[in-house]
């Protein structure tokens, strides 16, 4: 991957860029580019100055050129200028760079790359259609279970699978490993952080007119969509976001047993896979303890707590029953000091 590149990956993959580092360099750059194509097709339909209509446009044509079947010169020069962050104007305008990059990867790489980027472009695809109009007086809510547990599928388990195959290809192909529950506890741990994201953002989602909590599980503890806006029914809330932090939480613990499962010499993609489930937990943690619905105390770990979180993970790493019970410390259901 090239200089520029690389600058814009790390300027805009914020707390991923960690976990990137971390990989060896035999999937690193795949990885890498996939990412860098996944933000710059989030950004686009992140970009509300332009209309849906616009967005979802902007979307097929680089789903078209991702799959192959179109070779037009992508100009996203309106969106670019549309972006707060330079990171993403550079990632819209340098498009092309990235595309050249994934022509280059071998045939397998670059059909693995392809499938996670168009499941992943489906799934903005829909969050577009699914929410458009939508404001704070007029809420747009997923109506069921099934439809969260697709989106974040589309949006993230779907990367399970894909970091899985390229591991398996690229680092670790003799292993005798249970293939079939590898990818299955690959695609929770993509979704359990997702589901992360969506329990911690609600105040955020909601200022946007959207509701990922499905409208079914609100309505069976009395609430609607729109009482989420209000702060004071955080304890009418409290047991139906319970569920669902405990669904994350199940996901997550598929996560620690994924990375636990790969083969042992694999150090660094240990590693790599355990910054971002012991960071989940953390948060799960606190999510349970704070009022999620108040928009004024939005949950985050801090930098130098995951200074300090990777710092312990090297250093326990010798010893594997305190490696392994990490997962236990950051969801403090252990006496560990």
């Amino acid at each position: 991957m090239n200089t520029d590149l690389n600058k814009l990956l790390k300027g805009t993959s914020r707390s991923f860029y960690l976990t990137l580092r971390a990989l060896p360099g035999g999937v690193r750059p795949q990885v890498g580019l996939a990412y860098l194509l996944a933000r710059t097709s989030d950004t686009i339909a992140d970009t509300e100055l332009v209309s849906v209509e616009s967005r979802l446009q902007a979307l097929e044509a680089l789903r078209q050129r991702v799959l192959g079947p179109s070779r037009a010169a992508l100009q996203f020069g309106s969106l670019a200028q549309g972006q707060a962050l330079a990171a993403e104007k550079s990632l819209l305008e340098k498009v092309e760079d990235s595309l050249a990059l994934l022509e280059q990867l071998s045939d397998a790489d670059r059909r693995l790359a392809r499938e996670v980027l168009g499941t992943i472009i489906s799934g903005q695809e829909l969050d577009l259609k699914r929410f458009a109009g939508a404001t704070p007086a007029s809420l747009a809510a997923l109506e069921t279970e099934a439809e969260l547990d697709d989106y974040t599928y589309r949006v993230a388990g779907c990367v399970g699978e894909f970091w899985t195959r390229l591991c398996r290809t690229h680092l670790f192909p003799q292993a005798p490993l249970d293939d079939a529950r590898l990818l299955r506890d690959g695609v929770r741990f993509g979704k359990g952080l997702q589901l992360v994201n969506i329990l911690r953002d609600i105040p955020a989602d909601l200022r946007k007119g959207r509701c990922y909590l499905p409208r079914q599980a609100l309505a069976a503890a009395g609430l609607a969509p729109a009482d989420l806006l209000s702060p004071g029914n955080h304890e009418r809330f409290r047991p139906v976001y319970t569920l669902f932090l405990d669904a994350a939480e199940a996901h997550l613990a598929a996560g620690w047993d994924y990375t636990n499962a790969l083969p042992p010499g694999q150090i660094r993609l240990r590693l790599a896979c355990a910054w971002p489930v012991l960071i989940g937990a953390r948060t799960l943690r606190r999510l349970r303890q704070e009022n999620v619905l108040d928009s004024t105390r939005r949950v985050k770990v801090s930098r130098p707590e995951i200074r300090a979180l990777i710092g312990r993970s090297l250093l326990l790493w010798p010893w594997p029953a305190a490696w392994r019970g990490q997962w236990a410390r950051e969801l403090n259901r252990c006496n560990c000091k």
